[in-house]
């Protein structure tokens, strides 16, 4: 029996899976396999998007999972490429065609490409697909607190979800404390940290060894308990449930704020900064 996982309260009346589901870069058959096991082993939480380019096998999971479909919170994202208004309601149909579905639960601006300077309109455009029942949750992914405030500031809707990168070299203090005062739910993607995950270090491996887990579910944990929904991303089924067993453990505050301590200067894996970086 799947094990059941803790939900937040969202601002919009929705609820979210304490730990999500990551699909990137999974395709095709692999990803369908992936994602039913990972429906298996208990995640409700899918995180996908068009520009991952595996919507139909995340769908095609879904439709074979033998899960109720209103107990999956299925997620995709609007490409930089679709930020006008008319090309953001158009881009989200086309993720319910890829997906096969007829509602998106949480759909999210990827990234908000601000020399482009089109993601106002992008954000109006979900705000009425949500009011006509296409999608029923909107967020954003890897805002600033300035584009937040900008949408906000136009529209007088705040996103439910904010999905960032967040791990232990980059533990994004400031982001969260922008996310509690808005009453926005922190999402962490490359939540352990890919290849530079901190797995061997002392502040990891100490909390693993007194609590007989992997350094891998200490970080996890670390998230959960930081109030972030972590997205992991694995093909293996092992792995999938060890991802998804944080919640019979508990961190201590030291232990918690030493891993917090491993941040980094530098610690973005790929120098993504939301002011600069630009993916369409």
């Amino acid at each position: 029996m799947a094990p059941a996982i803790p939900t937040h309260d969202l601002l919009d009346g929705t609820t979210l899976p304490a730990v999500g589901f990551g699909t990137y870069p999974l395709r095709d058959d692999a990803c369908v396999e992936a994602v039913g096991s990972a429906i298996a082993a208990g995640y409700r939480l899918l995180d996908t998007a068009v520009n991952y380019g595996n919507e139909a096998a995340v769908g095609e999971a879904v439709r074979r999972a033998e899960v109720d479909r209103d107990d999956l919170v299925v997620t995709s994202k609007l490409p930089g490429r679709d930020h006008g208004y008319d090309e953001a309601v158009a881009s989200v149909r086309g993720s319910l065609r890829a997906l096969g579905l007829e509602r998106i639960d949480l759909h999210l601006i990827h990234w908000p490409n601000p020399s482009v300077g089109r993601y106002a309109e992008a954000w109006r455009a979900l705000v009425d697909l949500q009011r006509d029942g296409l999608v029923r949750s909107i967020g954003v992914s890897n805002f600033t607190e300035a584009h937040l405030a900008r949408i906000i500031d136009e529209t007088g809707v705040t996103p439910v979800v904010n999905q960032i990168e967040m791990h232990p070299h980059f533990p994004q203090a400031a982001m969260r404390a922008v996310h509690e005062r808005l009453g926005i739910r922190t999402e962490s993607w490359s939540p352990l940290g890919k290849r530079n995950a901190p797995l061997d270090e002392p502040a990891v491996t100490g909390p693993a060894a007194r609590l007989g887990v992997t350094p891998g579910q200490v970080i996890l944990r670390w998230q959960v308990q930081l109030g972030s929904v972590p997205v992991p991303k694995s093909a293996t089924p092992e792995r999938q449930r060890a991802n998804l067993d944080l919640f019979g453990f508990e961190l201590t505050d030291a232990e918690v704020a030493a891993i917090s301590a491993l941040a980094r200067v530098d610690g973005r894996l790929f120098g993504g900064d939301p002011d600069t970086h630009e993916e369409m």
